[in-house]
């Protein structure tokens, strides 16, 4: 197999010798999202609490897109409440096999409870309202990031492809269902 083989569909992988290719690991991904936030990738509203202090804050929207992008499988989206009155929404990824995936949940303060979690339809990002153009440098940043360390990221999903895929489909990632008018959508991202 050539170095610049991708591997199946959709799945992440890096370049590795003559051997072919092998699955990105977690922590490279984690690495890569984490040395890409920056106050230009929270929602407006948040930038005046980011900093490289809470370098999490106002990040969990966007990054369970990008994590979405890469490793499909589910959004969650739970509820920040602070002395049990709705302050926010907190967005996170649940994979194919279960695990729950959380890089920014270091972001809340004490006082700050995440409470539930729902699965939330992802729709084509042609359709937000809000938080596109910080999605879009995140993922930029993410895929750049990927490659100065070497690896060959899948390429992100667009709009009018299946949720949380890149061009092609992944095995054994549901598409999950269309987004209904009673059903949050990730078009309403908030953090």
């Amino acid at each position: 197999m050539a170095a610049d083989d991708r591997g199946r569909a959709g799945f992440v992988t890096r370049r590795w010798h003559d051997s072919g290719v092998i699955p990105l690991l977690l922590t490279e991904i984690e690495h890569a999202v984490r040395r890409s936030w920056g106050a230009d990738t929270c929602p407006p509203e948040s930038r005046a609490e980011w900093s490289p202090d809470n370098p999490a804050r106002g990040q969990c929207g966007v990054t369970a897109m990008v994590l979405n992008d890469l490793l499909g499988g589910e959004l969650i989206r739970g509820e920040v409440l602070v002395n049990g009155e709705h302050k926010d929404y907190h967005w996170w990824n649940r994979l194919a096999t279960g695990v729950e995936i959380d890089l920014t949940r270091e972001q809340f303060s004490s006082d700050e409870i995440v409470s539930g979690g729902v699965v939330v339809p992802r729709t084509p990002v042609s359709t937000w309202r809000r938080l596109r153009d910080e999605y879009e440098i995140l993922q930029g940043r993410v895929q750049e990031n990927l490659r100065s360390s070497g690896v060959e990221p899948s390429e992100p999903a667009r709009a009018g492809s299946a949720p949380g895929r890149g061009v092609l489909p992944r095995p054994g990632v549901a598409a999950g269902p269309a987004p209904s008018s009673a059903m949050p959508t990730v078009s309403q991202l908030a953090c």
